[in-house]
């Protein structure tokens, strides 16, 4: 009997345990972004679609909630997967041979990105059309009431779906590419079909970042202005109460004498009405308690922050541009060994790779504010306690699109040099020089005239409301020109 190579067997067993443990750190990282997610969408979902008479509708929303949970937790993973990435690498490089944080390593942030990219893939394929689909089934004609017959028919319709978007495909194929390579490569449904929906998806996403970004980086002065309480000279605290005051007591006086007006009154939208206008004015006391220092101090800062964060944005965009026209690096690829520890993806080291983790992280913020700013996805913000189980899917749906391009997005206007891993730098796309360049430009072009409009827009308002003017009868710009009626009075 040959004897056993015992070094064989030690290699084996390490990494064998180093895969047990990658499982272990993935599996508790998924966990605590699945608990946060699950409370975050409890404040949101409307209870009374949860405990309804019929228990079958309560156990299909409550399933669909979970599945709702689940892909905004991949979402959630795909915003902190390129920060976490850049994090990482720096720590190894600090501290290149610590004991405590051997766990860390390329293989990990590896593994983590080919994860983020299947349930990326599962969620928008195979689980979010489930959910709806669940939510909006009732079973087919004849067969018994119960959850399971939902499912059947819920699995029906995810067949028949799946068979059309195969079969849209394959005629697009035929008509763009129509040899027997491309062909043969429909066949293969793991390779080619999943990978090039997303791409298609993650293009999708992140043109929609190219038009979110810029309106909620814009948005943003305004959002944070109405968060943050402002000086004096800019707002005044006792006008605004002393309206809302005078507004809820006409409006309690409407309620309590309705025979009043002539006109039939809606009684349920005025109760509306006057719970926000006490919300209002209680917002209105804490804010007029105010300290000095939060009200000269906290919000000429939070503005030069904002201001100085989409700064450094434009300009490392426009920088990325010079790079883009001069040297063929600076084009976005993907890599397949995620080496960390042996450079920093920074010129300016440490504190550089902070920087960008900031800049992501804010314009990911941005995105979300732009896009539930826009006209066409206004619909979709959701209410406290007060949003549909279709609605919550659409959101959820939407916002892991978004944070599924993030990476791609960051990368392509040289937010930082961290290449992407795994099948997210598999897009054909990426390597594209004109979509790159285009890109960056029509990104640095939004922003700057975002900011410039709303900034100006902004400015000139509040000086006017500072001065007293929006008060005059005069048909000032950006004001509605007061009635007759407001005059004579």
């Amino acid at each position: 009997m040959e004897a056993p190579d015992y070094e064989v067997l030690s290699v084996r067993e390490q990494l064998f345990h180093e895969r047990i443990r990658e499982c272990i750190i993935s599996t508790l990282l998924f966990a605590t972004l699945y608990i946060l997610c699950h409370i975050f969408l409890t404040r949101f979902k409307k209870p009374a679609e949860f405990t309804t008479v019929d228990d079958e509708d309560a156990t299909v929303n409550k399933i669909a909630l979970e599945l709702c949970t689940f892909t905004l937790a991949i979402a959630l993973g795909a915003v902190l997967l390129l920060p976490f990435s850049i994090i990482s690498n720096e720590v190894l490089l600090s501290l290149p041979r610590n004991y405590y944080i051997q766990w860390l390593n390329g293989s990990l942030i590896h593994g983590l990105w080919n994860l983020v990219f299947l349930f990326s893939n599962l969620s928008l394929i195979f689980l979010m059309p489930f959910a709806y689909f669940f939510t909006e089934s009732e079973g087919f004609a004849g067969s018994r009431r119960g959850v399971l017959g939902r499912v059947y028919e819920t699995v029906v319709m995810l067949m028949l779906l799946t068979l059309l978007v195969l079969g849209m495909v394959w005629v697009a194929s035929a008509i763009l590419d129509n040899n027997k390579a491309s062909r043969e490569s429909l066949y293969d449904f793991w390779e080619y079909y999943l990978p090039y929906l997303y791409s298609c998806i993650s293009f999708l996403g992140v043109l929609l970042l190219l038009v979110c970004t810029p309106l909620g980086l814009a948005r943003m002065f305004s959002v944070t202005g109405k968060l943050l309480v402002k000086p004096r000279l800019l707002e005044d605290l006792e006008e605004q109460l002393y309206c809302s005051a005078f507004e809820e007591a006409a409006l309690t006086r409407r309620i309590c004498n309705p025979t009043s007006c002539w006109l039939p009154l809606d009684m349920e939208l005025l109760h509306r009405q006057v719970l926000a206008l006490q919300t209002q004015r209680v917002l209105l006391e804490k804010r007029r308690k105010a300290s000095a220092w939060q009200r000269n101090l906290g919000y000429p800062l939070a503005m030069l922050c904002l201001l100085v964060l989409t700064g450094l944005s434009v300009l490392i965009v426009a920088i990325h541009i010079l790079e883009l026209l001069i040297d063929e690096a600076a084009m976005p690829r993907g890599m397949q060994d995620a080496s960390l520890g042996q450079v920093s993806f920074s010129r300016l080291g440490s504190f550089g790779a902070v920087i960008q983790v900031v800049l992501i992280f804010y314009l990911m913020v941005s995105s979300v504010v732009g896009f539930y700013s826009s006209p066409l996805f206004r619909s979709l913000r959701p209410r406290w306690h007060d949003t549909a189980m279709t609605q919550i899917i659409g959101n959820c749906v939407c916002l892991l699109v978004l944070s599924s391009a993030l990476p791609v997005f960051s990368r392509t206007l040289g937010l930082t040099r961290f290449d992407l891993l795994g099948d997210f730098g598999r897009f054909n796309w990426l390597g594209n020089f004109y979509i790159v360049f285009l890109y960056n430009a029509a990104f640095a072009g939004l922003t700057t005239l975002c900011l410039v409009k709303t900034f100006t827009a902004a400015v000139r308002a509040e000086l006017i409301r500072a001065f007293g003017l929006d008060r005059l009868p005069l048909p000032v710009s950006g004001f509605p020109r007061a009635s007759r009626k407001t005059q004579h009075q």
